[in-house]
């Protein structure tokens, strides 16, 4: 009769499941998963264009608190530290951008412009053209309430990667970052920075001029679909006119037009 250490001597020589196999079957499973994270933290860089010199922040600016381990679950083990920390990194890098791209605008065209581009909305954008929704890490929910969750923060990630670049390169890095994927909505803003009507009031005050006067030209449609024709007059000037689905709809076209027209500074991209 064999003794005990015989016993498992046999099972770890014959390749019968035992004590002394599992090492064996373990370590290549931690090496795979250990080479398949480098390689998804590899793809993101390649995507943002920075290569981190502390992995562990990429990790962070990706990690939902519901993906952390309920027994040492703490929020500053998510993104949102750095989420806090991009916002404001963002915000000073889009405010340097602007300041030296438009000399001549004021402080309120300023303003208008920061926050178009830093609102959560700009953030996503720019968060869905790197590819980046399905990098994020959730915890066990539903495949649906997983994708809305996804959606819902994804603002929040472009900011915690922008807040781990800073803290990982510096204020160069991170500019480098925003100035790649913010330039061009810096150069052509997706909405109107100031109401067309106002700026035309603005200017024909600036003129001499008096306040634009709006005046209905047709009403078409029906009654639950109506279109509105409309023409704004100012004197020794051409009449201009819009069309829209409200009054208040065709006279900003209408302001639209004649800004256009004639030149006025002030309107939706004006520099």
């Amino acid at each position: 009769m064999k003794d005990e250490s015989s016993v498992i001597q046999d099972s770890a020589t014959s390749g019968e499941p035992g004590k002394a196999d599992a090492p064996r079957e373990t370590a290549p499973k931690k090496k795979r998963g250990k080479a398949a994270a480098k390689a998804a933290a590899a793809a993101i860089e390649g995507r943002i264009g920075y290569q981190f010199s502390d992995p562990a922040l990429l990790t962070t600016a990706f990690t939902h608190v519901s993906a952390l381990k309920p027994a040492t679950r703490h929020r500053a083990d998510s993104y949102q530290r750095l989420e806090f920390l991009g916002d404001h990194v963002l915000g000073l890098i889009i405010s340097d951008m602007l300041y030296r791209a438009y000399p001549r605008a004021d402080e309120g065209e300023l303003s208008k412009r920061l926050a178009d581009l830093v609102r959560k909305e700009s953030c996503a954008d720019v968060a869905k053209s790197l590819g980046l929704l399905d990098d994020i890490k959730l915890g066990a929910v539903g495949a649906g309430a997983g994708a809305r969750l996804r959606k819902s923060v994804l603002g929040d990630i472009c900011e915690a990667v922008i807040g781990a670049i800073y803290l990982d390169g510096g204020y160069a890095a991170a500019s480098q970052f925003v100035e790649r994927n913010w330039l061009e909505r810096m150069r052509k803003p997706r909405r109107p920075l100031r109401d067309p009507k106002t700026v035309l009031q603005e200017w024909a005050q600036s003129k001499g001029l008096p306040t634009p006067v709006y005046r209905e030209i047709e009403r078409t449609g029906p009654h639950h679909d109506p279109q509105f024709r409309v023409a704004v007059d100012l004197p020794g000037l051409a009449p201009a006119e819009g069309v829209g689905g409200s009054k208040r709809a065709a006279e900003k076209v209408a302001a639209s037009v004649m800004i256009e027209r004639e030149g006025v500074g002030g309107g939706t991209n004006d520099s």
